[in-house]
């Protein structure tokens, strides 16, 4: 295969990256004012991006003598990359305007585009070597985006402690790596899978371990959480939408292609693991959140609560449950960033953020429309019938039963039971409680058109798509088998 062959099958990652060159250079000539421009083309950018997917990138080849895998399931998981970049970008010009003039800047979207280059490198990885560096090309701008507002201490705090935990995890990921290529003598998949399947040896079972410890931290799986309260509190809020939504995609679609296509013949071990974390997400999720005062903090603990259902269904270890998490990941984007967008409306008449859920009191009075969205997005996220969230957590449930994970199944439908918990508070909240000052009112045609889209996107409507993404998403997971 000639390089301009292996060239146009990784066309999306070229794309972004001569995309993120080129506004990067706007960015230096045309200053602060070039700020709103550059996000409208960075989004032309990942449309570009997208389309382009449409070609070869999906077409089910290898690139760059195996260490790019183009298929469905790279496709899929970068479709879902792109859409909640795009969105995180939507979301920031209004608000780091109302924090301050030179709070937006132009570099923000084009650190999401050179994050997005790395997470599609990351689920179209098919060697650890190319998984690693996908991987450390995000982190290196998501280092930066949690600290961008470099007058806030907190959002300081959220990058330096980003920083010293996700370089831990590197470290922890880069030793099982060490491990599997000592052991294995490769650092593909292939050879990684052929390895597992004729040798029983201490040393590659220990590089599983730390492999998947180390992918672990990058969904926030428990008991790797304990960046997420802290980073999604101190980021800025389109940034906290941001890490809620695309990183988690991709670190899911990379951890999904890892255990199916490294280590799909030890799939027994590593079962028990994901089992583990599954539960552990799951159950700490629903009552760590109970006595959370911050919204955005309730918010990441509620993404931990999630990463447990998608892990469900990838304990199955079967396509139909690959299929499952698929569609988990898909709705759980669309009901986080909704939520997100909703937080980013919560200012007081001077403009000033507010994050507490006491101030979300008697929101149904003041903010009628505001306050039917938030439940929506609270209903879904709890699973509860007739929203579509309850869809994505019936469909891992199934995978598991199939493959036999019955308990599994059962003690997960009892932590979603403990999680609707605290939703159920929020709503309490909004309709039942005496209203707090009025949230200021915000004039945004695009703010106010993402919230209706992700409303109608989670309401019973959507259930008329079922056909259409069980089918992709099946698609996907069978390119991985």
């Amino acid at each position: 295969m000639s390089y301009a062959t292996m060239l146009t099958i990784a066309l999306p990652e070229i794309v972004l990256s001569l995309g993120a060159l080129a506004l990067m250079l706007a960015a230096a000539w045309g200053g602060q004012a070039a700020a709103r421009p550059v996000c409208w083309a960075a989004l032309v950018v990942l449309i570009g991006a997208g389309i382009a997917l449409a070609g070869p990138s999906s077409s089910g080849v290898e690139a760059f003598y195996g260490l790019y895998r183009a298929d469905a399931f790279s496709a899929y998981s970068k479709v879902l990359i792109y859409a909640a970049a795009g969105i995180a970008i939507l979301m920031a010009p209004r608000f780091f305007e109302r924090t301050g003039g030179d709070n937006l800047r132009p570099e923000y979207p084009v650190l999401i585009l050179l994050a997005a280059v790395g997470m599609g490198m990351m689920v179209s990885a098919g060697d650890l070597l190319s998984l690693y560096v996908g991987l450390e090309l995000q982190n290196l701008a998501h280092y930066v985006l949690a600290s961008f507002m470099r007058r806030d201490t907190r959002s300081a705090e959220a990058g330096l402690k980003y920083f010293v935990l996700s370089s831990l995890a590197s470290g922890i990921l880069l030793y099982g790596i060490s491990l599997i290529y000592g052991f294995s003598g490769t650092t593909g998949f292939d050879g990684i899978a052929d390895a597992f399947a004729t040798a029983n040896s201490t040393g590659l079972t220990f590089g599983l371990v730390f492999v998947l410890v180390g992918l672990a931290f990058k969904i926030a799986a428990v008991p790797f959480h304990m960046w997420t309260p802290d980073v999604y509190e101190g980021a800025p809020t389109p940034v906290t939408a941001y890490f809620a939504s695309a990183p988690k995609v991709a670190a899911m679609a990379l951890i999904v292609r890892v255990a199916v296509e490294a280590m799909g013949p030890v799939t027994i071990e590593w079962r028990q693991i994901v089992i583990f974390a599954s539960l552990a997400s799951i159950f700490f999720g629903s009552v760590a959140a109970i006595n959370q005062k911050s919204i955005k903090r309730l918010l990441a603990y509620s993404s931990i609560n999630n990463i447990g259902f998608a892990l469900v269904g990838l304990a199955a270890g079967t396509p139909e449950g690959v299929s499952s998490v698929l569609v988990y990941m898909t709705v759980y984007i669309v009901m986080t960033l909704g939520s997100f967008m909703v937080v980013i409306r919560m200012r007081d008449e001077e403009g000033r953020q507010i994050e507490t859920i006491a101030s979300l009191s008697g929101m149904s009075k003041t903010r009628p429309g505001l306050a039917l969205a938030f439940m929506a997005f609270m209903f879904s996220l709890a699973g509860i019938p007739p929203l579509f969230g309850f869809y994505p957590k019936l469909a891992v449930f199934n995978a598991a039963v199939a493959a036999g994970l019955f308990p599994l199944a059962v003690l997960a439908v009892v932590g979603s039971v403990i999680g609707a918990y605290y939703y159920i508070r929020i709503v309490k909240t909004m309709y039942f409680d005496d209203p707090a000052p009025a949230f200021a009112v915000s004039g945004s045609t695009v703010e106010n058109g993402l919230i209706a889209a992700t409303a109608i996107a989670i309401s019973p409507v959507a259930y008329l798509a079922i056909p259409a993404l069980t089918g992709w998403s099946m698609a996907a997971a069978q390119a991985l088998f």
